[in-house]
């Protein structure tokens, strides 16, 4: 299947936009999708298929600076990568991610996602992180995050430098989950 994916800034975003949206992400993630990760999906670029006049599948890519073995990315991080429940099955996941790594390939050096659904991603290109993750707090500190090592996942871009799959990762903290 096909769809067409359009790219949207958060900032473009029609009130209705927002509310289908966040009704997408809760029904998609079951209820269990916080105002934090909402908070993590906005400021960035929305990729989006509609149908039938609704939003059925989103994914949304935000800037962020990662470090790999000390080295600080421009990220293309994904957030809030859902396909409305009834239309799973269909492709449309696929599509926006497809068009999710287009995007990123363009305007950042890495693409990275946390996820557990690792064989989604990884037909699309995606690697399994085999480093340690951590996250750096406010006051510059480093705290390991174990929890994190098993779900990050990278997409390797033209502008990616040379990436060792075991070097230790890290990401500045934020509200709610750090990846």
């Amino acid at each position: 299947m096909t769809a067409r994916v359009d790219v949207r800034r958060t900032s473009d975003l029609s009130d209705r936009e927002r509310t289908a949206l966040r009704a997408l992400l809760d029904a998609a993630y079951a209820g269990d999708f916080s105002d934090d990760d909402w908070a993590h999906a906005t400021g960035g670029a929305h990729l989006i298929v509609e149908a039938d006049g609704a939003i059925v599948a989103h994914a949304a890519v935000v800037a962020r600076t990662l470090q790999v073995g000390g080295r600080p990315l421009r990220t293309g991080y994904i957030e809030a990568a859902a396909v409305r429940p009834d239309r799973q099955g269909k492709g449309l996941g696929s599509e926006v991610m497809r068009a999710a790594g287009e995007l990123i390939a363009r305007d950042f050096e890495l693409g990275v996602l946390s996820t557990g659904e690792w064989h989604f991603y990884e037909r699309l290109g995606w690697e399994r992180w085999r480093g340690p993750t951590s996250v750096r707090r406010g006051d510059g500190a480093i705290a390991r995050t174990p929890d994190d090592d098993d779900g990050v996942m990278i997409l390797r871009v033209p502008l990616s430098p040379p990436i060792d799959l075991v070097a230790p990762m890290t990401c500045d903290d934020r509200p709610g989950d750090p990846w």
